[in-house]
């Protein structure tokens, strides 16, 4: 099995433009804040001190829930094509079980999403940096790698739960198009969360995804928080700033916290683990 990962390992990494791919998102949606709506957004805080510092942190935020989606697909891309190419059938023949084999995919698209999210925050960071923002600290910095394990967790989940329903390579291609594209939206990274409709915010925060970015918003966005909203006075703008661009998720009447999110994330994991192995073993058969 250790085999089988390190070669799906290195296909991946060897093939430059699924590496590249993997990161497109990254660099477009920081060019578009870059270029365009960087301005728009500084503009719509300047209320408070160091409003960049403030929004730089809230786009990484989203940048590392992009990531961590669009990483393990390309990783399960290999999947695809081994199923296209009739390469599982080589497998199958293997003393090798159809459960290790599985597990080989499923464990090395989880690496490389880690790998692939850990690279976008080093990315992002610099961004900030070369803004004018601040560095997060190394207590920080770990509570964000442990949030990059348990948010890829649940990616590689979902994804492979998506995958397990393709046969082509043509219609995972189409389906990473449509999801690379829709996932910017459902991360709440394109537009805040707080001005879109009110069905529309009803789908994000039960978009099990959609609280990894809500994790990532409230570590990365501590330290500009208490820097841009310090006094009493903005207090109250500080509460609606928060639910507007989705550091908290307000159900009903119920605030959610970390606990909530964290364990949302679990479940789906579970979840989708389930389904997706329910369709694998049908289509092994």
């Amino acid at each position: 099995m250790i085999s089988l990962i390190k070669r799906n390992l290195l296909i991946f990494f060897r093939d430059r433009s699924a590496v590249f791919f993997s990161l497109l998102s990254v660099f477009i949606i920081i060019g578009l804040y870059a270029l365009f709506l960087g301005d728009i957004m500084v503009d719509s805080v300047k209320e408070v001190s160091n409003p960049e510092f403030l929004i730089d942190s809230w786009i990484v935020s989203g940048l590392l829930a992009v990531t961590s989606i669009t990483a393990t697909m390309g990783a399960f891309g290999i999947m695809i094509e081994d199923r296209t190419r009739k390469i599982h059938k080589d497998f199958f023949s293997s003393p090798v079980s159809r459960g290790k084999i599985a597990g080989s995919y499923i464990l090395s698209a989880y690496i490389t999403g880690v790998i692939m999210t850990a690279l976008a925050l080093i990315l992002g960071e610099i961004y900030i940096v070369s803004r004018g923002g601040d560095l997060l600290p190394p207590h920080s910095l770990i509570k964000v790698f442990c949030l990059i394990l348990l948010t890829t967790l649940a990616s590689s989940s979902m994804v492979f739960f998506l995958v397990s329903m393709f046969k082509s390579q043509n219609a995972f291609t189409t389906a990473s198009t449509v999801i690379g594209t829709l996932i910017g939206f459902l991360t709440g990274i394109y537009i805040p969360i707080g001005n879109l409709h009110a069905g529309m915010q009803h789908i994000i925060r039960f978009f099990p995804l959609s609280h990894s970015g809500l994790l990532f918003r409230q570590t990365l966005m501590e330290i500009p928080l208490a820097q841009s909203f310090s006094g009493e006075a903005l207090a109250e703008y500080q509460s609606k700033f928060e639910e507007v661009f989705g550091v908290v998720y307000i159900v009903g009447e119920c605030r959610l916290n970390t606990l909530h999110s964290i364990a949302f994330l679990l479940i789906s994991t579970v979840l989708f683990s389930i389904l997706a192995i329910i369709n694998m073993s049908k289509r092994m058969k």
